[in-house]
């Protein structure tokens, strides 16, 4: 074996584990060798049998090889021959093993696994074994529970838009549950987001009932064409559905009268890295309907519409200022 790269030794992992996923780290580039020998695979399988967290140190590589199994070459970890790309990769590899969640090139790599998920920026639709449809919004995390008793789609993190199919005969009811509460379908077509602190949904087709965690047996019921915030102990007032906020569905962010730093603020939503808002600018007034697939469009259109400039310190570093 041939060390990776004397700056390996970072602060950021303490022994023994350092040791452990430094050396397992090595043990990855050695394989992924097209010259690896057979003498070296079995001492590497020796060394994976020598001590218990040789196999824990292993089995974090290969958890984070299918996490990120999809992306794009130059975010995954490919096999690797030269050695200076050994060095890069195992590098960007230990880092990726330290923090257990980070931004290359712009994907925010998760430890959580997920039934469905999005990175930033993107959405998707799927649709579950009974018929049922999800919208999943930008960085999203959704896990299926379906059972003999019960449909449960577990928000994790971000925003969903679910429209209910009807089983026949209709045994099992539909709930979507947050860390905040359990929302109830009543035949419908709903939106459920994940925020700071609470949740909220919106009906945009026939009923809900919202029962917060901490006191079940309040139940608030919500009607198509409204809204509701609630945390888990308090439902909050309920009020009428604004357009902007299906928008998203289509592709759209729809601002109506908006502060610039609450525009800014659910943009930066849909884009990698850090997008923020100088108080200095963020009471200017904003309206209008944008692409969400093309913020930096959206950007240089705020330079030209309000007395603003973008800052931009890096492609993932973005501020507007005055």
């Amino acid at each position: 074996m041939h060390p990776v790269d004397g700056r390996l030794n970072s602060p950021a992992l303490r022994p023994p584990l350092k040791a452990h996923l430094q050396a397992a780290v090595q043990w990855y580039l050695t394989l992924n060798d097209a010259d690896v020998s057979a003498e070296q695979q079995l001492a590497w399988r020796n060394w994976l049998a020598a001590d218990p967290e040789h196999s824990n140190a292993w089995a974090r590589i290969e958890k984070l090889q299918q996490q990120l199994r999809g992306l794009p070459g130059d975010v995954a970890l490919p096999v690797l021959t030269a050695a200076g790309v050994q060095r890069r990769h195992g590098l960007k590899l230990l880092m990726l093993l330290a923090t257990g969640a980070t931004l290359f090139g712009g994907y925010r790599i998760s430890p959580y696994n997920a039934d469905f998920a999005t990175r930033t920026g993107e959405r998707r639709q799927v649709t579950l074994p009974d018929g049922s449809s999800l919208h999943l919004n930008t960085d999203t995390r959704v896990d299926i529970a379906y059972s003999a008793e019960q449909r449960l789609i577990l928000l994790r993190r971000g925003e969903v838009l679910i429209t209910t199919a009807t089983e026949h005969p209709p045994a099992r009811p539909l709930s979507v549950e947050t860390p905040h509460g359990r929302v109830l379908a009543l035949g419908t077509r709903f939106d459920v987001r994940l925020h700071s602190g609470f949740s909220s949904v919106e009906v945009q087709r026939h009923t809900v009932e919202v029962r917060p965690h901490d006191t079940p047996q309040r139940v608030q019921r919500v009607d198509e064409g409204q809204a509701l915030t609630f945390g888990a102990a308090q439902l909050g007032n309920v009020r009428p559905l604004t357009v902007e906020g299906s928008a998203w569905t289509q592709g759209l962010l729809v601002a109506i009268d908006w502060r610039l730093g609450d525009f800014v603020e659910e943009l930066a939503r849909y884009r990698p890295g850090y997008l923020g808002c100088a108080d200095a600018v963020a009471g200017l007034r904003i309206s209008g309907a944008f692409r969400l697939d093309d913020s930096d469009g959206i950007l240089a259109n705020l330079q030209v519409s309000l007395p603003v400039q973008v800052r931009r310190f890096s492609r993932y570093w973005v501020r507007i200022e005055a």
